[in-house]
């Protein structure tokens, strides 16, 4: 088995804890998404505007709007689909979508302050920091985010015509476009890093986004049940699916989806630069997505608020080796949860302000992030066409 140089070191540690998952998490750092990437590399010939049709077309199912389309992507749309997985029940995701709704501020909280820390601290930060996404348009990449969770966790969201559905397959999309642009490129390193966005990274980070999700959203007061827990795992493991995660490197259930995190983890090397710059610029970012853009206002949410309630949530080891300051608010998990029993007592949550967190999550959440299928053509954010 090849193993990249960047996970040498990581993999002998891990292998001890857990020697089978370790060795299929190496593996798949050298495996992408081969259908996607074929049809990808099929449609790199074609204009950007031309490409956006087809695909549009194709979440649609408008067969005239296809018929001018490669085949291979009829087939992806059309005359082959990928099956949907035996395991798959819509109605299983009932109790995970009532929770995801109740709970939502607590869980879109903590998906800006802790799951999205977990995921950009391995290498995958490397994929995004080289294309300068997440610097040309964060704020939009935020939104967007957001907004394919609160999507999937709608009734009938993951069914073939939901926004859920659609907007999973297009990161599946935007992936592996994303992967062949940085694979041309000199400046990515095979030998060191394996393959961009590999499968192995897919997976981690969709498990964070169910099980890392669940954990921390519970530490800022969400409440779930035996069954609301497995079933909000299966509303992110469809979603994994739709989003081209091999089967071999997708979580079956919570407890496969903490082990996944921590073998996981133990594999990747300590955060790099990248991953730092990556999440710090996350948090940094978040102001803007609510329209808070007063310098002060934003300095004191993100000292005051973002950072502690993050560090609280990732711990400290893991705080400090992405450089988030130390100071802050005593006790942030306590002063959150009051902070939001206060608010629902007063029956409603305030629109304006700096000091909400809460009120931050919402608006970037519910904000209008858009539904594009132009992919981008270059693999510098700033070169790129619009996307």
């Amino acid at each position: 088995m090849f193993i990249p140089s960047a996970y040498i070191a990581g993999y002998e540690k891990a292998r001890l804890e857990d020697e089978e998952a370790a060795r299929n998490y190496i593996a798949h750092t050298t495996i992408g998404d081969p259908q996607m990437d074929a049809l990808v590399e099929e449609l790199s010939s074609l204009p950007q505007d031309q490409v956006h049709r087809f695909i549009h077309a194709g979440m649609e199912e408008d067969r005239e709007g296809m018929r001018e389309a490669p085949q291979m992507l009829r087939d992806f749309f059309l005359d082959a689909p990928q099956p949907d997985p035996d395991w798959l029940d819509y109605d299983g995701f009932g109790p995970g979508i009532r929770a995801f709704q109740r709970n939502a501020v607590e869980v879109l909280s903590a998906f800006v302050a802790g799951v999205l820390i977990d995921g950009f601290s391995t290498l995958i930060s490397k994929s995004f920091v080289q294309t300068g996404r997440i610097f040309d348009n964060g704020v939009w990449r935020l939104k967007q985010n957001n907004r394919h969770q609160v999507e999937i966790f709608w009734p009938d969201g993951l069914k073939r015509h939901g926004d859920g559905w659609k907007l999973s397959v297009r990161i599946r999309f935007v992936h592996a476009q994303v992967r062949r642009l940085l694979a041309h490129s000199p400046e990515w390193e095979h030998d060191a890093w394996g393959v961009p966005i590999s499968a192995a990274h897919v997976g981690y980070a969709v498990s964070c986004f169910a099980a890392r999700a669940v954990k921390h959203s519970q530490s800022l007061g969400a409440r779930y049940s035996r069954e609301e827990r497995a079933s909000f795992h299966d509303v992110w493991r469809y979603s994994g699916y739709l989003m081209g995660i091999p089967e071999t490197i997708l979580f079956t259930d919570e407890s496969h989806a903490l082990n996944l995190y921590r073998i996981g983890s133990m594999c990747e090397p300590p955060p790099t630069q990248d991953a730092i710059i990556m999440t710090n610029a996350l948090i940094n970012s978040a102001p803007l997505v609510a329209g808070i853009e007063a310098p002060e206002a934003r300095r004191k949410l993100v000292e005051k608020v973002i950072y502690p309630v993050s560090r609280a949530l990732i711990g400290d080891k893991l705080a400090d080796e992405l450089n988030f300051p130390k100071k802050g608010m005593p006790f942030p998990l306590l002063a959150y949860k009051l902070e939001q029993r206060f608010q629902r007592l007063k029956g409603r949550l305030r629109r304006r302000g700096g000091g909400n967190f809460s009120t931050l999550l919402v608006a970037s959440a519910y904000g209008d992030a858009g539904m594009s299928y132009r992919l981008p053509d270059h693999a510098h954010a700033e070169e790129s066409g619009k996307w």
